[in-house]
């Protein structure tokens, strides 16, 4: 039983689960895409199916990001206890636990349209290629990116909108934003990657990091303010963007000297633009 507990535990850490920031920063736009394609009022249990399918997809995503990390974060200082790096879980366990949570996701899919069926399947596969692209491009943070956004189209399919302009340009939006805030988390690892050869967007943008992320962030509010041009939408939502702006300035404050925790904590930070931003939407419609 003390056994059984134990691979619980180090699963549970393995998913992530018990670090829930990077759910919430797949949620919330997620989240967004309903209210939008909803209209103010997407269906509950379709609400409810999204959430879970977030859930699940990034926990799905922190298992093979591990599994194919496995010989470097030992040497990273922030992941050396992960359950894989410290020898908690064996690799063969970790694809089978990766394996079982693509097969409740497909579940979870199964109850939408042929569509969104199909862009599950291609989100599917650019989250587990995600990992391994730390090998070969500087770009995996774009690679991320795509991965994270899949979930502002599906909520369009689902609701049966088909794929308007206004979903394409949140997409475009939510890869800005992620690319930004995954720079910032690439920022605070950069001293242990560039030892271990792991390619990121903080060693490429090198010096002009603070510049790039500051480009990204601009354009993510650009299209967002498009958006809202586009859907009319009320003094909430434009309340909210001048509030993201300020979060945005806030976290140049904290990466100004890039300090490692401080990049980090820069990171972390993004899920209070994820609320704000869903939480405009959400006014804006319903009242």
């Amino acid at each position: 039983m003390l056994k059984l507990a134990r691979w619980f535990d180090a699963s549970w850490r393995l998913m992530r689960a018990d670090r829930p920031i990077g759910s919430l920063l797949l949620g919330w736009p997620t989240l967004v895409a309903l209210l939008i394609a909803g209209e103010g009022n997407p269906p509950l249990r379709t609400v409810a199916l999204f959430m879970l399918g977030v859930f699940v997809m990034r926990s799905a995503g922190c298992v093979i990001n591990d599994y194919a990390d496995r010989n470097f974060d030992g040497h990273v200082q922030r992941t050396r206890l992960r359950p894989l790096a410290a020898g908690e879980m064996k690799p063969w366990q970790a694809l089978v636990l990766f394996v079982v949570l693509l097969a409740i996701a497909l579940v979870i899919v199964l109850q939408f349209n042929t569509a969104t069926i199909l862009m599950s399947v291609a989100a599917a596969a650019v989250a587990t290629l995600y990992p391994f692209c730390k090998r070969f491009t500087q770009l995996p943070q774009v690679v991320l990116g795509v991965a994270f956004s899949f979930g502002v189209l599906m909520p369009f399919t689902a609701l049966d909108q088909g794929l308007p302009l206004v979903a394409w340009i949140l997409f475009a939006a939510n890869v800005a934003w992620t690319v930004a805030y995954d720079t910032e988390y690439a920022m605070a690892d950069r001293p242990d990657d560039l030892k271990i050869g792991v390619k990121s967007t903080a060693i490429l943008f090198g010096g002009y990091d603070k510049l790039a992320i500051a480009i990204l962030q601009l354009t993510t509010l650009a299209l967002l303010v498009w958006l809202g041009y586009l859907l009319h939408f009320s003094w909430a939502y434009w309340a909210g963007l001048v509030v993201i702006a300020l979060l945005f300035m806030w976290q140049h404050y904290l990466i100004w000297y890039r300090e490692p925790q401080r990049c980090f904590q820069a990171f972390l930070h993004n899920n209070n633009v994820g609320w704000v931003w869903a939480l405009a939407v959400a006014v804006h419609y319903w009242f």
